[in-house]
């Protein structure tokens, strides 16, 4: 995105530089890394990042007004409601693809908004030992909202861990050790101390949660979950076996289950901004738009751009038996932004909040991206290219806020 870095990393960048830094990541955490990493990260310049910001400042300011938790009321299935909701989401994320406007801009369009976690951990280790390998300029950090390191970590801490002992807090997984992700709950448990969990291994006396580590039982004060409903409901060898969230249990939640529902595709319906795409459930719509080829179908409850319907007609419509459960969103088209060897890639930027108890209102804090050179992002759809995959936004920093 900024030309004269872009011209110099592509310049600079070496094939031997990149397997090397592959190679450290595997001496690191061996046969852990499933998912293929770019061979770039994606330059952003400040003027675009406040253009994000400004976004999710408004987002933000929406979910705080008095009438939000009513009207996401229905967005948490009666089926998957957990006792206990808080008051607050304790970690957001809010997705962005790069793409250009009426008069050729590049301007950031909202795809998509959880409120679940990222992958926090690996965010912060990954671009450090890249950097070990691959030019990077100064000037530039994953780091967000005047962050350093030390100062995300310590956040990081106080929104996960807070007042407990890090044995006392689990991160909470179907099969933690099987994930495609788990590399991310590695980094967790080396920058907290706290230990991933399968769902399956927590037992109950009373209403208290329980685990064993290293042959001790310890009591559960806190969980940092990371258990995605969907997927665990598909899961019928171990579904008799799981922690029943649907029972009051004497536990805290960051976040809560329930926030995975409100802070979604659900939200989008309700909310009007510039940088927003126009999204309707698909109910509401009195007459349907004539350029359905401009539009995307969506359901409301599923992950990972499962069940999305890109090229959507008539026919994707009428087969719907519940569109009060699905959205239609005007169509956002990522520009072919990162100049690569191979061709242009698209970008998609994901800016991750922290709110930790006792704050008025979420930090920004760090971020990922996902390049693509496929009709989706994500590393499922980009099988056989190169400089695609999971990344970072190395973003310009005010000199006035550097770190240190």
């Amino acid at each position: 995105m900024i030309e004269s870095i872009r011209k110099q990393y592509n310049q600079l960048f070496t094939t031997e530089g990149y397997r090397s830094f592959l190679a450290a990541l595997e001496e690191k955490y061996p046969g852990v890394v499933e998912f293929r990493i770019a061979e770039t990260p994606v330059f952003i310049p400040r003027d675009f990042s406040r253009k994000m910001e400004e976004t999710c400042a408004y987002i933000i300011d929406s979910m705080m007004k008095p009438g939000f938790m009513e009207a996401t009321a229905r967005a948490v299935p009666a089926e998957e409601w957990t006792p206990g909701e808080t008051a607050h989401c304790h970690c957001l994320a809010f997705d962005f693809g790069i793409c250009r406007n009426a008069s050729g801009e590049l301007v950031p369009m909202l795809i998509e908004m959880q409120g679940f976690p990222s992958l926090f951990g690996f965010q912060v280790m990954f671009p450090e030992l890249m950097k070990e390998y691959l030019w990077m300029p100064e000037g530039y950090s994953q780091f967000m909202g005047g962050h350093s390191k030390e100062s995300f970590l310590q956040l990081l801490k106080e929104t996960i861990v807070g007042a407990h002992a890090p044995e006392e807090v689990v991160l909470l997984e179907i099969k933690p050790h099987e994930q495609k992700t788990r590399i991310d709950f590695y980094c967790t448990t080396q920058y907290l101390g706290i230990q991933p969990v399968c769902i399956t291994e927590v037992f109950s006396e009373r209403n208290d949660l329980y685990y064993e580590l290293n042959g001790r039982k310890i009591q559960i004060k806190r969980i940092y979950n990371r258990v995605i409903s969907d997927e665990l409901k598909g899961r019928k060898d171990i579904l008799d076996r799981a922690l029943d969230f649907s029972k009051p249990w004497n536990v805290e939640w960051v976040p809560h289950p329930n926030w995975f529902y409100r802070l979604s595709k659900f939200t989008l319906p309700l909310l009007k901004h510039e940088y927003i795409p126009e999204t309707r459930f698909l109910h509401e719509w009195k007459e349907l738009p004539a350029d359905l080829e401009n539009y995307v179908l969506k359901p409301l409850f599923s992950f990972a751009g499962q069940g999305v319907v890109i090229d959507v007609t008539m026919e994707d419509i009428t087969a719907i038996k519940d569109p009060e459960n699905w959205i239609l969103q005007s169509k956002v088209n990522y520009a072919d932004v990162i100049e690569t060897p191979d061709g242009a890639a698209k970008a998609e930027i994901r800016l991750m909040y922290l709110w930790p108890e006792g704050a008025a209102r979420p930090q920004l804090a760090i971020n990922l991206a996902r390049l693509s050179k496929g009709k989706m992002i994500g590393t499922r759809y980009n099988k056989d290219k190169t400089w695609v995959g999971g990344s970072v936004a190395m973003v310009e920093q005010d000199q006035d806020k550097l770190p240190g």
